[in-house]
């Protein structure tokens, strides 16, 4: 597997040279950087494209990247209004849209406009799976590591987080933390979490890859890494989404949509007791690290009660640091759809929530006959189930190769109408 023109090239290195971006502490720096060089290269090309240039070098924006793009323009410009109603100066609006749009919820939209370019989706699972296989070596050097007793984390990066500014935790290298008693995986994250987050879009990713040998290595590795997070959320994403991604991509298939009657006939027999179990399912998986859970939850209920103050527009940032009471993580974390009710209001609310409904229902139609749909679609399912216990764009930076499989997957063409029942025509003809 090899590179073949410049896009590749970039991305290929990029995602097998991570490791070493992150022990110099670059990653949150130069993802953000990847993003705006590509996505101005995709412009290059546009600009330069004519009818004479060829059709397998051709580029086209498809209409689900447009609703990404300007969706994300919408939250910029609720972050900009945001400002203005609470009376911030112009650099502090600048040098906010600089740190929390154009190096978070842009990536959003980038990163499935690079999608556009001509990126072969192999190549991306091949160096997942390359990155994959550095971090199971990296695994079991951190286990080794927390059983000496060494602080954490290793050593931060001052240089680079002056240039990048933002949180000393995304420029320090800890591999592990320890946390009530247990250890935690980092390996490249800046929380627990969020190797979890990206260790389910590594999995969707390396699952895809043609080679059986690459293929159980980054499965293998990513599931690792889910598990030596010990996220909750992560786990039950890891577990979860082979079943959800089966039936989203099998929805016409007469026997699934039997099943699904099937299944809603049941749930209208037995709704007390589902609802029942899904509580004390709840109930369960909130005790497992009950004060992280009370954290959670104290969050969501100050964020709601505190968007009502400004519920148009929202906040338009959240504060660097939260209340004494909430530990000090800032209102509007650990939650996008609240974090942006509060930061964004309704409008950004309203903004992520189109295209991410636009995309489900686009890709779960081409899914029904096309790979690369299929894998867009499981990103986007474990976008959606993370969405409820992280924010999406502060992690963009260590996801996005996932991002860039949604915008290929946009860019696949719509299956033809009744392209099944061809077939049966054919027969009754002849």
């Amino acid at each position: 597997m090899k590179p073949q023109n410049f896009e590749e090239t970039v991305i290929w290195y990029y995602i097998i040279g991570s490791m070493g971006l992150y022990f110099i502490g670059a990653l949150f720096v130069t993802g953000p950087a990847l993003a705006w060089l590509l996505a101005l290269y995709v412009i290059k090309r546009l600009w330069q494209q004519t009818d004479e240039t060829p059709d397998d070098q051709r580029i086209s924006i498809p209409l689900g990247v447009w609703v990404w793009i300007g969706a994300m323009l919408m939250i910029g410009l609720a972050l900009i209004i945001g400002h203005i109603n609470f009376n911030y100066d112009d650099a502090k609006i600048i040098k906010s849209f600089i740190n929390f749009f154009l190096r978070t919820w842009a990536l959003l939209a980038l990163f499935p406009l690079i999608g556009c370019l001509n990126i072969r989706p192999q190549l991306i699972y091949r160096a997942i799976c390359i990155l994959c296989l550095q971090c199971l070596v990296l695994i079991p050097i951190a286990y080794l590591l927390s059983t000496t007793g060494i602080e954490t984390p290793l050593y931060n990066v001052s240089l680079m987080a002056k240039i990048g500014g933002n949180s000393e935790r995304f420029y320090n290298v800890s591999l592990f933390l320890r946390q009530e008693g247990e250890v935690r995986l980092l390996i490249f994250a800046p929380w627990a979490p969020a190797l979890a987050f990206a260790g389910n879009i590594y999995f969707c990713l390396a699952s895809q890859d043609s080679d059986k040998k690459w293929r159980w290595i980054g499965m293998f590795s990513s599931a690792l890494m889910v598990w030596g997070s010990a996220s909750r959320l992560g786990l039950l994403c890891l577990i979860t989404l082979p079943f959800l991604k089966a039936i989203a991509a099998n929805l016409s298939r007469p026997s699934v949509q039997i099943a699904a009657g099937l299944s809603s006939f049941a749930a209208g027999l037995f709704g007390p007791q589902l609802i029942g179990y899904a509580r004390d399912f709840k109930d369960y998986f909130d005790s497992q690290r009950a004060s992280s859970s009370s954290l959670r939850g104290l969050l969501a209920r100050m964020a709601f009660y505190q968007w009502q103050e400004a519920p148009i527009w929202g906040h338009g940032i959240k504060a660097p640091r939260g209340p004494a009471v909430t530990n000090f993580m800032p209102i509007g974390s650990h939650h996008t759809w609240l974090g942006l009710l509060y930061v964004h209001g309704i409008v950004g609310f309203i903004a992520l929530a189109i295209p991410m409904l636009y995309s489900f229902v686009e890709l779960i139609i081409k899914a029904q006959k096309s790979k690369a749909a299929q894998t867009g679609l499981a990103v986007l399912l474990i976008l959606l189930l993370f969405s409820f216990g992280e924010n999406l764009e502060t992690l963009a930076y260590l996801y996005w190769p996932g991002l860039i499989m949604l915008g290929i997957a946009l860019k696949e063409p719509f299956p033809a109408l009744f392209s099944h029942l061809k077939p049966q025509l054919n027969q009754s003809q002849a």
